[in-house]
């Protein structure tokens, strides 16, 4: 099913260069429909609605990309920087299961971007924007519940998953869990998104149509012909203590139970990621990466795309997606088997999100350390991989880590 609404007759986009005096791009943003893509102070934000369309069901990456493609038939653009992520862009979130798979593809009104030393503003139509700090109604007080299930019922929900495995109906699944934030008032989206991006400046801080949250995981970076992708499978939680970290990092890096869960998410990307690649980087052993509150195994796989004039950036993170990070191991039984027992709704949470050029080219992540806003309610989303050996205590503390990043920015500690 296929919902949009676009604005009448053609489209005039214009790109330009300013010179931008804010710390953070998040701080021009108005309180009304804003959408982020940022690392390191650098990205895209706007507002504003353009065009959209919302698709859902088994189609609805490709029904995005067609409308996508149509849009820029009847798009004039002006474009005097010509860097990835100017003229049109669109952004979108996708959901995680085929069905009901309710997704959005927005082109914001007004798009700010950032890049080095070049900043830019893309407007729709004759619109004047000025380019200012905003301001925003103080955060309000939040109050957290358990979701769809309690501890000790998703405990028993692992349990089963790991008897499952054991017994040889699969090799590896991934189980989430909600967290129900309500807050006194609406929330305001900028407080968390402005926490977020300065306490995980190496994550990228993501908001569209009400999902918001600081990924680490690019499911696919498109650019000028190359292509990426940042694997994040195997996790600990940090302590604080610098030198008991290192030592974590290391029997991580070493744990058996963690390295299987690594390569199967591995091995699921390059083996979707092959059919368009001319030639394909899969190093042999991962990296640690340091995040404040966690550290994951981490593998960056890269490639040169053959097929870049037909098969957009959207297109590639629908054929990486659900991933084995994700979903499982094989991953068709491993999402049915989400579906029968994991006792929820995912929504978007660990769908592809991100955004897209009028080249094609552009950068999805996964909706991991995410949130789903509306209004005063808040529902955060954790996912831990599970395999044979796994503890469903530990994986519980695992899962409790990973909320760390959303609730603390919505300013519970």
């Amino acid at each position: 099913m296929t919902q949009s609404a676009t604005v009448d007759g053609s489209l005039v986009v214009r790109t330009r260069a300013v010179d931008l005096d804010v710390e953070s791009l998040i701080d021009l943003l108005p309180d009304a429909t804003p959408v982020t893509w940022l690392r390191r102070g650098e990205g895209l934000v706007g507002w504003g609605v353009a065009a959209m369309i919302r698709t859902s069901g088994p189609t609805r990456f490709s029904d995005a990309d067609k409308w996508w493609s149509e849009l820029l038939a009847r798009t004039e653009v002006v474009d005097d920087v010509n860097e990835p992520g100017c003229g049109p862009v669109c952004f979108g979130s996708f959901g995680f299961a085929d069905e009901p798979g309710d997704s959005v593809l927005v082109l914001p009104r007004v798009i700010v971007g950032r890049r080095g030393s070049q900043s830019w503003v893309t407007t729709i139509g004759d619109d004047e924007v000025e380019l200012r700090p905003t301001s925003r109604a103080d955060a309000p007080t939040i109050s957290f519940a358990d979701g769809a299930l309690n501890g000790e019922q998703w405990m028993t929900v692992v349990a089963d998953a790991v008897a499952r495995i054991d017994a040889g109906d699969l090799e590896k699944v991934v189980l989430a869990r909600d967290l129900i934030a309500t807050a006194d008032a609406p929330v305001d989206v900028r407080w968390p998104l402005t926490r977020l991006a300065e306490s995980y400046p190496m994550c990228w801080t993501f908001s569209v149509d009400g999902m918001f949250g600081a990924t680490p995981e690019m499911l696919v970076r498109r650019e000028r012909g190359l292509v990426t992708s940042r694997v994040l499978a195997g996790t600990i939680r940090r302590t604080g203590d610098d030198n008991h970290d290192l030592a974590l990092a290391a029997a991580l890096a070493r744990s058996s139970k963690d390295l299987e869960e690594h390569e199967y998410a591995v091995r699921s990307v390059a083996e979707a990621l092959e059919p368009h690649c001319s030639g394909m980087n899969v190093p042999d052993s991962p990296f640690v990466l340091h995040l404040p509150n966690v550290m994951h195994l981490a593998t960056d796989v890269a490639g040169v795309v053959r097929d870049a004039e037909t098969v957009s950036s959207l297109q590639l993170a629908e054929s990486l997606h659900p991933s084995a990070a994700v979903g499982g191991t094989p991953t068709p039984q491993a999402v049915a088997l989400i579906s029968a027992i994991e006792g929820m709704d995912r929504g978007r949470y660990a769908g592809p999100v991100g955004w897209m050029d009028r080249n094609g080219d552009g950068e999805w992540g996964i909706a991991l350390r995410s949130a789903e806003l509306e209004g005063a309610t808040v529902r955060l989303f954790a996912g831990c991989g599970i395999v044979g050996d796994s503890d469903p205590e530990a994986e519980l503390a695992e899962s409790q880590a990973k909320f760390v990043p959303v609730r603390d920015a919505l300013g519970g500690y």
